[in-house]
């Protein structure tokens, strides 16, 4: 077996190997953790050893399922909830809660795990390369045909043509197999944008949408995925990233998204007028995604 750090870093392509290594993160906290602290809905925790202080990113407690046996339990719930949803049976509000709660304890555990045991800098990137794969591995999971894809743009500049590349982080497809490629994408298609926070990347997401659809020449439907948007602040406070204010703009003045959804929502998102944009990445596999590939 590797060592925590090593497998942390390792990339993932299966629930059970998120599954596996949420655990080991679990078992490896009690022994390091020195100082706990609550801030409203969120944990706010740090490890002191040999001197160096490690903060952890705050955990919403009302999310994270923190007790081994009990996460363990919803697991396998989860896996009869993703069942249900491939077969296409109707989703109750607990299997919701079963989906939100389930794989943000598998995200958080890693990032958790990171911030103990890689430098910030890794931390951050390898957070975000994990969580770009559990999303995929939950769409595999689920029946639907996806695929990471650079989309290749060219255009003229004064020394002949160049190719502008537009990374998208997913295509999620209603088809057997993803019918988008490097220089086009289906319209019946979505692109996804998979990140750990919208923290300096929404405003990109509505500029790529205008590019994409200057280029294609069709419509074409755009969603965010969003782990969350909060932030430790100094020793032990948080703050909350999601610019509410500049979405609405962006949405009024620019271009509408298909949808944004978190795993753990921000106090704005989930009220007026931003809820009518913003949901719960449960409410995203239970009732948007049939619609959205369907329209």
């Amino acid at each position: 077996m590797l060592p925590l750090d090593k497998d942390l870093q390792k990339p993932k392509s299966s629930l059970e190997e998120f599954r596996d290594i949420a655990i080991r993160v679990m078992d490896y906290l009690p022994n390091v953790i020195s100082n706990s602290q609550e801030k409203g809905d969120y944990l706010i925790q740090s490890s002191l050893i040999a001197g160096s202080i490690k903060y952890l990113r705050p955990i919403n407690r009302r999310i994270f399922i923190g007790d081994k046996a009990i996460f363990l339990e919803q697991y396998n719930k989860l896996l009869t909830v993703f069942d249900k949803i491939k077969k296409k049976e109707s989703i109750s509000e607990e299997d919701k809660i079963i989906i939100d709660r389930v794989v943000y304890t598998l995200q958080q555990s890693i990032g958790i795990g990171l911030d103990l045991l890689v430098n910030q800098n890794s931390a951050r990137k390898h957070a975000g390369n994990r969580f770009e794969e559990l999303i995929k591995t939950i769409f595999n999971s689920i029946g639907i045909a996806n695929k990471r894809m650079i989309l290749q743009i060219p255009y003229e500049t004064e020394e002949g043509s160049k190719i502008y590349k537009c990374e998208n982080d997913l295509i999620i497809s209603p088809f057997d197999k993803v019918a988008s490629h490097n220089n086009s994408i289906d319209e019946k298609e979505i692109v996804v944008s998979v990140k750990t926070t919208s923290k300096d990347r929404m405003g990109k997401m509505f500029i790529d949408k205008i590019l994409l659809e200057r280029f294609v020449e069709h419509p074409q439907k755009v969603i965010g995925i969003f782990l969350n948007d909060v932030q430790r602040k100094e020793d032990s406070n948080i703050s909350f990233t999601l610019v509410s204010g500049l979405f609405m703009v962006y949405t009024k003045f620019l271009t509408e998204l298909e949808g944004i959804y978190y795993l753990d929502p921000p106090p704005n998102a989930l009220k007026e007028p931003y809820s009518r944009y913003m949901k719960r990445f449960s409410d995203l596999l239970a009732d948007d995604l049939s619609v959205l590939l369907t329209s």
